[in-house]
């Protein structure tokens, strides 16, 4: 039986480093420091769990459509991963507008920085 495949898709220095709570849970881990790397791989080998951070976009010139740097992720996961469970990592400021994120993609959690072992072991185990 093969491991279940995590996504780490680190863009904010909050992001906590979970490797151990992930060794410890079985998941195999895949750290990515940009959403065009973890892209790539996502055609190769889709995970599991995706765990991000969510950037809003505040005054980009692509805000009409995307509403954050997860976007073009969440898209392609419908194509490529359906079953992928995605935990959304933001800052507490942001976290309306993840609710908007959260309309148009299913998303099966989404924690507010600062991010423990224990709330994220919780997302992954439920």
């Amino acid at each position: 039986m093969t491991k279940p495949l995590l996504y780490s898709i680190v863009e904010a220095p909050q992001h906590p480093n979970c490797a151990a709570l992930y060794q410890r849970l079985g998941i195999e881990e895949m750290r990515f420091d940009s959403q065009r790397k973890a892209l790539a791989a996502l055609k190769k080998q889709p995970p599991d769990f995706v765990v991000a951070d969510f950037i809003y976009a505040f005054s980009t010139y692509y805000q009409a459509t995307n509403i954050s740097n997860l976007d073009v992720l969440l898209h392609s996961l419908v194509k490529y991963a359906p079953q992928t469970r995605v935990i959304v990592l933001a800052a507490k400021d942001d976290l309306a507008h993840v609710e908007k994120l959260r309309a148009l993609h299913p998303l099966h959690a989404v924690l507010a920085y600062p991010v423990s072992e224990a709330q994220l072991e919780a997302a992954l185990t439920s």
